[in-house]
């Protein structure tokens, strides 16, 4: 097929932070919404949707949230393959039936995550692997059906059901991106000088495997159209 056309629904306060993250990462033409600001797709006439983190939490009840859940579930509904990521993996799970939830603590820095599950979109990817995470909400219990392919001592870091892909962590940060974030922590001096120090040219390097994510998630878009079944992996 073409270049795949995927909606970026971008769920970030600071988009074009978010909007540039993707833009770097992934190879396709992305066609921005900036959900809080109420901008959805009018159509489904996309190859795939990816969905961003974001500062907010799915359970606020706030009404462009509500308009984004309600436009995610309908596009899923008509098949169009999904990628979440953060935010967007606890939207995803919330949308399909699984529960989100506070933490009571955080998540932050370069963390070690395990592979449990053989999952197409982790193909590549060593079995332990290095990732940026940065969350305080998170995936209870995933969708009923859903395969868990990622967990660490925080909880589940990645989900598919169907044609949908989901992980907590963020493989689009660069450097620059994963400093910016801390610094804006609300978080106790020592906590974010920890943090800063972990954010090494070494920890990024080893998180650079997580990008091939979005490699293989546009590998299964090339495969997967709306309207037809789902290929078997």
């Amino acid at each position: 097929m073409d270049e795949p056309r995927i909606a970026l629904l971008n769920a970030a306060h600071a988009a074009a932070d978010t909007r540039r993250n993707f833009e770097r990462e992934v190879d396709a033409e992305l066609v921005e919404f900036h959900a809080p600001s109420g901008e959805l797709p009018s159509s489904f006439a996309f190859d795939g949707c990816v969905v961003t983190g974001s500062s907010a939490s799915v359970y606020w009840d706030k009404p462009w949230i509500g308009r984004l859940k309600e436009w995610v579930g309908e596009a899923v509904e008509a098949g169009l393959p999904f990628l979440g990521i953060c935010y967007g993996h606890q939207l995803l799970a919330n949308v399909l039936g699984g529960q989100v939830e506070a933490m009571g603590e955080y998540e932050i820095g370069y963390r070690t995550i395990h592979r449990t599950d053989e999952s197409r979109l982790l193909a590549g990817i060593d079995e332990d692997f290095t990732a940026f995470t940065t969350h305080s909400d998170h995936v209870r219990r995933a969708p009923p059906g859903a395969t868990v392919f990622a967990r660490n001592d925080y909880g589940i870091h990645g989900f598919r059901k169907g044609r949908v892909f989901a992980v907590q962590f963020h493989p689009e940060y660069d450097r620059e991106m994963a400093r910016t974030v801390t610094e804006g922590k609300d978080l106790d001096d020592e906590r974010i000088d920890a943090v800063l120090e972990g954010i090494t040219g070494e920890n990024y390097r080893a998180a650079c495997e997580t990008k091939q994510l979005f490699d293989n998630f546009l590998a299964f878009v090339e495969q997967v159209h709306p309207g037809r079944a789902v290929v078997n992996e």
